[in-house]
């Protein structure tokens, strides 16, 4: 649990960049990519939902972040929309709420349902965001696509990480 919004931007431009890493390797062609037909949400759709999500769960707190609207359009769309989003919720923080880290524990119904507090909120769009980047990096490799090492060098990386080794 957070007990500064310090520390929450803090895990928060980490992992925000870490999004962006796999949504800046995603094509045009690979938005269209599905699990199965039993389940049809495919990376544009989940892509969008990630950059949607981001001020939606900033709302339940107070600020007053737009929510874009999700386009059909190109994967560098979806990459810039949650760049903006992204931003606006570390200046609006580091304007508004830097100095106020006693609305961390206040207690509030996320969605209007769940019992939390201000900090939990932000817990959950931090867990909320590396669930979703998961789903994006299986669906990549479906696509054809090389998924960015995240938390560490993916196959690619590893495999010429070795390679190197040997050659010395």
């Amino acid at each position: 649990m957070y007990t500064t919004f310090n520390g929450f931007l803090d895990d928060w431009k980490q992992e925000a960049a870490l999004t962006l890493q796999v949504l800046d390797k995603l094509t045009d062609d690979s938005l269209n990519q599905k699990v199965s037909d039993a389940q049809p949400r495919t990376i544009g759709e989940i892509a969008w939902h990630v950059v949607q999500s981001v001020p939606f769960f900033v709302n339940q707190i107070g600020l007053q972040q737009e929510i874009p609207a999700s386009e059909e359009g190109s994967a560098a769309a979806i990459a810039q929309a949650y760049r903006r989003a992204s931003e606006a919720v570390v200046a609006e923080l580091n304007a508004n709420w830097a100095d106020q880290d006693d609305k961390l524990p206040q207690p509030l119904k996320l969605f209007g349902v769940i019992d939390t507090t201000v900090g939990g909120v932000l817990n959950g769009l931090i867990r909320h965001q590396i669930h979703h980047r998961g789903q994006i990096t299986i669906l990549m490799r479906q696509a054809g696509l090389a998924a960015p090492g995240v938390y560490g060098p993916n196959e690619e990386e590893t495999a010429a990480m070795r390679a190197a080794q040997a050659n010395s």
